[in-house]
């Protein structure tokens, strides 16, 4: 018997090549999950894999002291901004628009799962024109072989990583993970690198 594996359609660059962004601004994120520390968790995160994407990343804090000083301190009112205003204010080429689906860890008998998911769009601030979007996710339990142990080990390591998970924030890292996964260039439907990498325009 032969397998169907479904090939995932390539993105259209069309738009994204016709704009080529320089320089992006990144709104705070929109949570849509019950942990109040997503948010910053995620925000914090989010600049190092844009800049090794080859993009100039306004700075995070100035960019959420600017909204503040505005008035405007809520993530769902900072993503109803006009793109054009935006350009105005920030003066970058792009605004990517991240929203989190999932953060935070759930607990089961058995079992504990941590779990980050997040999804974004990138957008001329220009002309409002959408370039790119994407997700990814990262979860605690990647890579994880829950055979061995039995039932008694099983009970054991759901305790231990109860505790962890409970004292730390243990979504914190996999936000880092799920914000490379999304927003590293060279992937496969992944962001196009920018001007300042050395692979700009060769992809």
């Amino acid at each position: 018997m032969v397998g169907c594996a479904t090939k995932q359609a390539a993105y259209d660059y069309t738009a994204f090549k016709a704009a080529k962004p320089r320089s992006i601004v990144v709104l705070p994120p929109l949570n849509n999950s019950p942990e109040v520390n997503a948010g910053n968790s995620v925000y914090a995160q989010v600049t190092y894999p844009l800049a090794e994407a080859g993009y100039y990343v306004l700075p995070v804090a100035v960019v959420g002291e600017t909204f503040k000083q505005n008035g405007l301190t809520n993530a769902a009112d900072i993503h109803g901004v006009d793109a054009k205003k935006l350009n105005e204010i920030f003066g970058a080429d792009a605004g990517l628009y991240v929203t989190i689906s999932k953060y935070g860890t759930t607990y089961a008998v058995i079992d504990s799962v941590t779990v980050v998911s997040v999804d974004a769009k990138l957008v001329d601030l220009k002309t409002g024109a959408l370039l790119w979007q994407g997700a990814a996710s990262a979860s605690s339990n990647e890579g994880n072989n829950s055979g061995g142990g039995g039932l008694v080990g099983m009970l054991v390591t759901a305790a231990v990583k109860q505790i962890i998970n409970t004292s730390t924030d243990a979504s914190h890292p996999l936000a880092g993970t799920a914000n490379a996964r999304m927003l590293s260039a060279g992937v496969p439907n992944g962001l196009l690198y920018g001007p300042r990498s050395e692979r700009y325009l060769v992809q």
